[in-house]
């Protein structure tokens, strides 16, 4: 059975090669393993399952002709390079397949700056999400859109909040989160935290989650908002994306 330290290091490197971060040769060793690990292929899978939502956070846009002549290029290069049999030959087409999509790039086009965001979050603090994962958020800082914090849920009642970087806060204050969907007269709070720690929030007295939910945490007093509504400046704010 493999160790938990394996499993999240497959994971990264999944992403890495789903996303194209990964160096040439980190590419091609991977690409290789594809072609007889079922494993890192389940989490490749996994990986482009999780990305291609994101396409739907922004509209259409046509990339430049230079970016164009780049992608046609880069399709033209068979990405993995096997004769072990038709079943193994016929799962590197599907990879093939996958990044000669012109609609995928259209969209990842339009949504690689959030694309970016979640993976380079995620794999920057090697958080891994499980598979059962259905819902997630990459709080951002709104001058920066530096990655701070990411929201994990794994059903519509309940999520978790951890921290992707080191959050400094004033003596004196806290940080509160807060929630608003689609419909919602105003934010509800989440509660309280602090620097560093996680939290986890149950949803049994709020309407089901749902793609598109706002989420955000501002710096409010160390008791909290005295009105019950966000008054401070927001620190990071989000929304959910649907992953599976």
């Amino acid at each position: 059975m493999s160790e938990p330290s394996d499993i999240d290091d497959l994971q990264a490197l999944a992403g890495e090669y789903v996303l194209g971060t990964l160096s040439a040769d980190e590419r091609e060793a991977f690409a290789v393993r594809l072609s007889s690990d079922p494993a890192a292929r389940d989490a490749v899978a996994a990986w482009e399952a999780r990305l291609l939502p994101l396409a739907s956070l922004a509209a259409p846009v046509t990339p430049s002709p230079w970016l164009w002549g780049r992608i046609r290029r880069s399709l033209q290069v068979r990405m993995v390079d096997v004769s072990v049999g038709a079943g193994a030959a016929a799962r590197p087409d599907r990879w093939q397949g996958f990044w000669a999509n012109l609609g995928l790039w259209r969209g990842l086009a339009a949504a690689g700056g959030a694309a970016a965001i979640l993976l380079g979050g995620l794999l920057a603090a090697r958080v891994a999400m499980p598979p059962e994962v259905r819902y997630v958020v990459v709080l951002t800082a709104p001058q920066s859109e530096a990655p701070g914090w990411i929201v994990q849920a794994s059903d519509t009642r309940r999520i978790r909040l951890m921290p992707l970087a080191t959050v400094t806060v004033p003596e004196g204050k806290a940080l509160q989160f807060w929630t608003k969907g689609e419909g919602w007269g105003a934010p509800v709070s989440l509660g309280l935290l602090q620097s560093g720690e996680s939290l986890q929030v149950s949803l049994d007295s709020l309407p089901p989650l749902q793609p598109n939910q706002l989420f955000e945490l501002t710096l409010e007093p160390a008791s909290g908002s005295p009105t019950g509504r966000p008054t401070g400046p927001i620190q990071y704010i989000g929304r959910a994306v649907q992953v599976m």
